[in-house]
């Protein structure tokens, strides 16, 4: 199966492209393409097209662009993850899997029980470097769309501005099983770092029509919990069988 590259620069219409530094390294370091391989490009406007290597140098690669093929991989359930900054592999883990699973929007939140501390210039590096793992993981994943990705915000903010019909908290005390849900196609899942949320900012998502739910009688990692809530919501209203 030839290696999918994702292309920043739109595609419609074009013959040949030449690729940005974070691909052509991609292709020319990682999976050392040589000029005349076989590769598949998308651009996250929905759709994708097969491409072969015209050349390959030190600075970039370029492609012949062929075929379009209308394929959508994109699930029908739209899913807003919110999530609560944790430590290092383990938040990158939690975004790279949240790919895979059809999350369409990232939100970070600067929680109050947050480790991790980020000012204006680091939060900006953390965002370059979650954004290399949306990309890296729709390409892997054979996403036709890339998901969104927010600047850090606080709890408050990102419950001020949500307005998906469906709002979830996870909360391994919760009365309310994940499982027990209606059907929905529109669901923001917010979720807490390590030490989980504070009480005031469960309350604060509460009042902003957040439903407190829990996946089972154990409590489970920051990171686990992100990719058990996806799968089952997936499976349950999306489009995981």
């Amino acid at each position: 199966m030839p290696p999918r590259i994702f292309s920043p620069e739109a595609l419609a219409g074009a013959r040949r492209i030449v690729l940005d530094p974070i691909g052509s390294r991609h292709l020319r370091e990682a999976l050392r393409v040589r000029t005349g391989d076989a590769v598949v490009v998308f651009d996250g406007q929905g759709g994708e097209y097969a491409a072969t290597v015209e050349s390959v140098d030190r600075q970039q690669v370029s492609l012949a662009l062929g075929s379009r093929h209308e394929t959508d991989r994109e699930s029908p359930l739209s899913i807003t993850l919110a999530q609560g900054i944790s430590r290092g592999e383990r938040m990158d883990y939690t975004i790279q899997k949240a790919v895979e699973l059809g999350v369409g929007l990232i939100v970070p939140l600067a929680t109050e029980r947050s480790t991790v501390r980020l000012d204006e210039a680091r939060a900006q590096k953390r965002h370059e470097h979650w954004a290399g793992i949306i990309r890296h993981a729709a390409e892997q994943s054979g996403r036709t769309r890339l998901p969104q990705l927010e600047a850090v915000c606080s709890v408050a903010t990102e419950a001020a501005r949500q307005r998906a019909p469906l709002r979830l908290l996870l909360d391994p005390a919760a009365e309310a099983s994940l499982m027990s849900l209606p059907p929905a196609r529109e669901i923001a899942l917010a979720i807490g770092p390590e030490g989980g949320f504070s009480p005031g900012e469960r309350d604060l998502l509460s009042a902003a029509g957040y439903q407190r739910v829990r996946l089972g009688p154990r409590v489970l990692r920051t990171e686990t919990a992100a990719l058990v809530a996806l799968a089952l919501l997936q499976a349950r209203h999306g489009d995981l069988a």
